[in-house]
């Protein structure tokens, strides 16, 4: 039975049973797509890859953007020995046991050793601890990849030893070539069915993909292997497409980089005045999975900071929302917090309420604290009187106005103006006296 199980294992051909994303995974540089800033002619590290010199570094971006097949591509032109190892499963006796066969390697036969470690933010500060040596002496070159970002996620000491390379996302037109490989690549692809395949579906998954090129060979694949062929041809129009794909997948991490991405997008969208970009990443903070109540908080604390005094009506109905998603609650509460969401967008924008108090603060810190002046201080207490507390203070509904000139600051901080009002919408001429 076992000679029966090698004989079938011999026979095994992986490129049948593998997902297509993996099969179409490049092995030189020229099949590597997307990437041209780090990646295109003449730029650092493909110069590094060609010459064969590349150093610890580690590839930050999302998933789908080609990390591991960038490795991949690393491994295939390197002389050096390549030896995969993975954060979770890795533990610190494999490490130092890769380590030791590294410096032998070196010292025997002059051989380099690079070791590519995927979701390397996961690593432990043990596993860190013995690798980082062996990284610093160069007994090893590695290369590690993530999704989070790295100055977040990954030790400081790890961060300084290496060179640090950001993925993007693929282009529409890198994502089609993607697609096009793989309905063409008779070994590793789908190029042995027959397909036809209409504009529209073929945009529906290249929006579906989202710039993410595994996910949208995933849904070529599934659409391919799932098609009844007609006249031995599989033919295949929108509704296949879709059908393919089913639900919309939105690229979202609470804890991670794209958290504060969207929320980001959605505030400089609020403060930059366009009503449209502000609902777009709204909507998108929704839909991806955020807590709404903090979507709220950042909506609260906006309203002041970027509209404040130039319409405090503003930060009355961020309120009104905040009381909403309590009461009501989603998908209700969505309604009016988009509501304070355009209220934001479209309002005359002031920041002097931010910039005030940050003045404030910063004189506070830097110098001493001044006496309240005598006239300020509390009188009710007994005593207080006799002690000279209020005395000479001008209760200013006393006069014309509502209004009497007097001082408020202390004698040291007298001639600093914290308040600077902006002068737009009703942010002008505030705390300016009626008359002098």
């Amino acid at each position: 039975m076992e000679n029966c199980m090698n004989l079938f294992s011999s026979a095994f051909d992986q490129n049948t049973v593998a997902p297509l994303a993996e099969r179409m995974r490049p092995s030189t540089l020229e099949d590597f797509i997307g990437q041209k800033d780090i990646m295109g002619p003449g730029k650092l590290l493909r110069r590094a890859i060609e010459a064969d010199r590349v150093t610890s570094l580690i590839l930050y971006g999302p998933p789908g953007t080609g990390k591991t097949s960038l490795a991949q591509v690393i491994a295939n032109a390197t002389t050096s020995s390549f030896i995969r190892i993975n954060a979770v499963s890795s533990g610190v006796k494999e490490i130092r046991e890769i380590i030791e066969k590294a410096e032998e390697r070196l010292h025997l036969y002059r051989q380099k050793t690079l070791v590519f470690c995927d979701e390397v933010h996961r690593f432990n500060k043990g596993q860190q601890d013995v690798l980082l040596p062996a990284v610093e002496k160069g007994t090893i070159t590695f290369i590690g990849a993530t999704t989070e970002n790295p100055y977040f996620e990954i030790n400081s000491a790890l961060i300084s030893r290496s060179t640090i390379f950001r993925l993007n996302l693929l282009a529409d037109d890198e994502v089609r070539l993607g697609l096009m490989k793989a309905l063409q690549d008779e070994v590793r692809g789908l190029g042995t069915y027959k397909t036809e395949i209409t504009a529209e579906a073929f945009q529906h998954w290249i929006d579906f993909a989202g710039g993410d090129l595994r996910r949208a060979l995933n849904a070529l694949e599934m659409a391919v292997l799932t098609t009844a062929p007609q006249n031995g041809v599989r033919k295949i129009d929108l509704e296949i497409a879709k059908e393919s794909v089913q639900q919309k997948h939105f690229r979202f991490d609470k804890s991670g980089d794209n958290h504060y991405d969207l929320i980001s997008a959605m505030i400089k969208s609020m403060r930059g005045s366009d009503p449209d970009a502000a609902l777009y990443w709204f909507a998108v903070l929704l839909e991806s999975g955020e807590d709404p109540r903090f979507i709220m908080r950042r909506i609260l604390v906006h309203a002041s900071e970027d509209v404040g005094l130039a319409d405090p009506m503003v930060m009355l109905q961020a309120h009104a929302a905040a009381n909403a998603l309590e009461w009501v609650g989603m998908p209700e509460a969505r309604i009016p917090m988009a509501q304070a969401v355009l209220a934001i967008a479209t309002a005359p924008k002031s920041n002097s309420i931010a910039a005030s108090i940050s003045r404030a603060v910063e004189y506070v810190k830097e110098h001493k604290t001044g006496r309240v002046p005598a006239h300020l201080r509390d009188a009710h207490y007994p005593g207080a009187k006799t002690l000279g507390h209020g005395s000479g203070y001008l209760y200013p509904h006393s006069y014309p106005g509502n209004w009497v000139k007097q001082d408020y600051l202390p004698e040291e901080a007298n001639t600093v103006q914290f308040f600077l009002p902006s002068g737009q919408g009703t942010d002008k001429n505030r705390g300016q006296p009626v008359s002098d």
